[in-house]
């Protein structure tokens, strides 16, 4: 039986086994609860659908769930972008279903980013037994028997875009009942579209708009998504639609608890009085690891009966987290330690769906989650939720946080915690709450007129039907496209013609496009001895990941490396569990391309964009125990990898920088120092995560002749991510100035200028020289002299 924590400071709960001395807490928000405000069923809502809504516990819907059903009922593209638990789902469910009953042969189309949601969707469509409706699931682990069924017969399908890009598009003769009947497209999450996934699930809604057309329909689209920057332009970009066309519903009328928001930094893992056993990373100090950190408050929550999901960054951290929770209340309060769970990707269904029923009824007190249960997976509020880092973006954040907070109004205070991890990101965050709490959400960034991303779609519209003048402007700018589709005629990969464009090879270009932006395919990961497949990794990222002595992690297990057959895909591992970690050590060059665009310049200074191509070796890995010591280098021979990809790019004068005080041997520390907390902090502006984007310094770069600064999308085919590094230059470099100089280490160290995935080795670094080059880009110094800021 679950006990509401309605007077109890659960806050207090997480400081009693903080010490006196140490003071993680450095802001706490507190969110004032909301009374709902209800509206009346529309009229042209069928009795039977609101008997059924009625029968599931609804007795009256929100205003704003109301407002867009309206919108969407009359035919307009619609976007909700509400909190979570508002009740989205909803607001698309009563326009369709209510077609769906009042005319037999309309069908609906629903797409979600993960199979878990649309999961989670049918289940609820089930429930209201509504006759005639025919919902059902088609994705990758739907049986070859039923998919026929589906198709035949379905009249909701639930599906992802991946499976509409490789499964329904390409062979849409085989759709053709649904496509000929087809009246709403429903996009759920739609924020979760960004950088290169989504601007190919961009492209891949605009095929599907236009193979509608072909069977002369034309369906009315409906976005929900968690809070973001200007709804209607992000529906506009991933949909094709004017955003003039597009109808916002953002304000949330659904009833909230009140939370209390608390922003925690843990403390350093030993005091300075105490000798050095290994707690600094490559010299710096470092802090108690935020995974750790939040097993402890999951722990002592659940010990209080307090209903807790606590969010981490991957599928390894959510069982570590859990397990340590486990054991310290097998220690503490054995009658609840098995009543503690993780949650991920990769767990069966059945699996999945125990977990969630037990956590909605407070069977499971706590759950250790990966960002599976971030989206609209229904379950209902809870009293706690704990956040381990920055999930990327404050969308997701949000997301996160409205997780927490049980029934309306009138509940008990939730609690939120964000707990930093070591990463000048987070540091930044705990540190100045106005980047949390008074700052809008971040736009989700897409470039959908990518050539690399643009290309490919327009084969495979014309291979689903020949592409034509009056086709141009639904893909883009028609003059672009025309460029574009110019290309692919030079290569051979499209045919013109005075009727239009053709596709001219025998299989459908699909195969060849990852939505994902994986580019290069995946390496299997196999366990030699008994051949059983471990998982997958990017071929782009083998090298770094499963090369030969490798140490990899597989659902708390370790293996070794033995083998990496690039050519066959696969690596060989065996199992063992060896006393260090392996560190990859690699060599980076970026070449130039092209025309660069300038975007800015000031005496000394050059900002600009540019296309370039990385180049990237693995030359080496470092093996390191955990303590910390480092036990030898082993060279290694891999292949170079090769990106096409977009950068921003500033430049500085030598004498400049001499003029300043930045010698020859003091600038590949300062320049390296400044591009690692400028990768650290990009993500706070651009809706990325920092593994989406790479960098390079040099005291002389051969393309530009000058100490250089280089931060690139890192994955085949353009995010826009350093597009959008270069609109907000100035902010984005002020925030980077703040996290190194607010930071209390000496010398440099996770929270401001050490980076984990450097090549190498976080060496050289040089503190105060990465101040004064950002003070020079930023025309500090010259200002304080009198001199204009640009």
């Amino acid at each position: 039986m679950h006990h509401a924590p309605d007077d109890r400071d659960l806050l207090g709960v997480l400081l009693r086994a903080v010490p006196a001395w140490q003071e993680p807490v450095t802001h706490v928000e507190h969110l004032a609860a909301r009374a709902g405000t209800t509206a009346p069923w529309p009229r042209w809502v069928p009795t039977e659908l609101r008997e059924a809504l009625g029968r599931r516990g609804v007795q009256e819907p929100w205003l704003h769930q109301v407002q867009a059903a309206d919108a969407g009922h009359n035919g307009r593209p619609t976007v909700i972008a509400t909190g979570t638990a508002s009740g989205k789902s909803l607001a698309f469910q009563l326009p369709v279903l209510s077609d769906l009953l009042t005319d037999d042969k309309a069908c609906a189309l629903y797409l979600s980013p993960t199979k878990a949601l649309a999961a989670d969707q049918l289940a609820a469509l089930e429930e209201l037994r509504l006759p005639g409706v025919r919902p059902a699931a088609y994705d990758g682990d739907t049986p070859l028997d039923e998919r026929d069924w589906v198709r035949d017969h379905a009249r909701f399908v639930l599906t992802n875009p991946d499976m509409l890009h490789w499964g329904v598009l390409p062979m849409h003769q085989r759709w053709a009942r649904l496509l000929r009947r087809l009246r709403y497209v429903v996009i759920d999450e739609c924020h979760s579209y960004r950088g290169v996934f989504g601007s190919h699930v961009a492209q891949v809604i605009r095929r599907l708009r236009r193979v509608a057309a072909l069977y002369r329909s034309d369906p009315v689209f409906i976005l929900a998504s968690a809070t973001v920057a200007d709804p209607a332009e992000a529906a506009s970009r991933l949909t094709g639609f004017d955003a003039r066309e597009v109808v916002t519903i953002s304000a949330d009328s659904a009833p909230r608890a009140a939370r209390r928001f608390v922003l925690w930094e843990p403390p350093l893992v030993r005091d300075e009085d105490t000798a050095s056993t290994g707690d600094h990373q490559d010299g710096a100090p470092v802090r108690r690891s935020a995974p750790k950190e939040v097993a402890r408050m999951l722990a002592d929550l659940v010990a209080e009966r307090v209903r807790t999901l606590a969010f981490v960054r991957s599928r390894r951290a959510a069982e570590q987290v859990a397990l340590s929770a486990r054991r310290r209340l097998e220690r503490t309060d054995p009658d609840v330690a098995d009543r503690v769970a993780a949650y991920r990707g990769g767990y069966l269904a059945e699996d999945r769906r125990l977990l969630e029923k037990a956590l909605d009824s407070g069977d499971l007190l706590g759950v250790a989650s990966t960002t599976a249960l971030e989206l609209g997976i229904d379950i209902a509020g809870l009293d706690a939720t704990l956040i381990a880092g920055f999930p990327g973006t404050l969308a997701s954040l949000w997301q996160q946080a409205g997780r927490a907070g049980r029934g309306g109004e009138d509940a008990a205070e939730a609690l939120v915690v964000f707990v930093a991890r070591d990463d000048p990101l987070d540091t930044y965050l705990v540190h100045h709450p106005a980047a949390v709490f008074g700052r809008p959400v971040e736009a989700a960034v897409t470039d959908p007129q990518n050539p690399y991303v643009l290309g490919p779609h327009l084969r495979c519209a014309a291979a689903e039907a020949r592409l034509t003048d009056d086709d141009l402007a639904l893909f883009g700018d028609p003059d672009h496209v025309r460029s574009v589709l110019a290309d692919l005629v030079h290569a051979k990969l499209l045919r013109h013609r005075a009727q239009g464009w053709y596709h001219v090879l025998p299989h459908h270009p699909a195969i060849d496009v990852d939505l994902r932006g994986s580019g290069a395919g995946q390496v299997a990961i196999v366990e030699e001895a008994t051949g059983r497949m471990l998982g997958t990794v990017d071929a782009a990222q083998a090298p770094s990941a499963v090369h030969p002595g490798a140490v990899h992690l597989h659902q708390g297990n370790s293996f070794v490396v033995d083998e990496l057959d690039l050519e066959q895909g696969v690596a060989l591992v065996h199992s063992e569990n060896p006393d260090w970690i392996t560190i990859s050590r690699s060599l980076s060059s970026v070449t130039i391309l092209g025309s660069p665009t300038l975007q800015r310049i000031r005496p000394g200074v050059r900002m600009f964009t540019a296309a370039v191509q990385v180049t990237e070796q693995v030359i080496a890995y470092q093996r390191q125990r955990h303590s910390g010591e480092l036990m030898d280098l082993i060279p290694l021979e891999m292949p170079e990898h090769t990106l096409d990809t977009r950068a921003v790019i500033y430049t500085l004068d030598p004498e400049l920088l001499l003029d300043n005080g930045i010698t020859e041997d003091a600038l590949p520390g300062a320049l390296h120092a400044a591009e690692h907390a400028a990768i650290g902090l990009l993500p706070l502006f651009a809706g990325c995560d920092r593994w989406d984007i790479g960098g390079l310094s040099t005291n002389l770069h051969p393309d530009t002749g000058l100490p250089t600064v280089i931060v690139y999308d890192g994955q085949p085919g353009v995010a826009g991510f350093a597009d959008r590094g270069a609109a907000v230059f100035r902010p984005w470099l002020e925030a980077t100035r703040e996290a190194i100089t607010s930071c209390e280490c000496r010398s440099g160290c996770p929270s401001c200028i050490q980076s984990p995935k450097c090549g190498n080795g976080n060496h050289p670094l040089f503190k105060d020289g990465a101040v004064t080059v950002l003070d020079l880009v930023l025309g500090t110094r010259e200002e304080e002299e009198g001199a204009s800021p640009w």
